[in-house]
């Protein structure tokens, strides 16, 4: 199933407390329950201004949906091709 990166301006987000990222997680989780078993949520980084999300999906239809029921900001969804590391680097 494809993955995809979504970006999520959210201003101030790393300053945001951990009750306030708490809170944020389980409204998250409460709406990939509704939705199913088709989407997962990965992990998400937090910046500055922004939170990059690593999502499982079928299509970035079903990403699209999961914001919109969970009333995230979804600025940019792009599926993942592929990924690389240091490890990529070796022969």
């Amino acid at each position: 199933m494809p993955k995809f990166i979504i970006e999520r301006e959210i201003p101030a987000a790393g300053s945001l407390s951990a009750a306030d990222l708490q809170a944020i997680s389980q409204k998250s989780c409460a709406v990939l329950s509704a939705m199913g078993p088709t989407i997962q949520w990965l992990e998400s980084y937090v910046t500055e201004d922004k939170v990059y999300c690593v999502y499982i999906a079928p299509d970035e239809a079903t990403v699209k949906a999961h914001a919109e029921q969970g009333g995230f900001p979804a600025n940019r969804i792009a599926q993942i091709k592929t990924m690389i590391d240091p490890t990529t680097a070796e022969a």
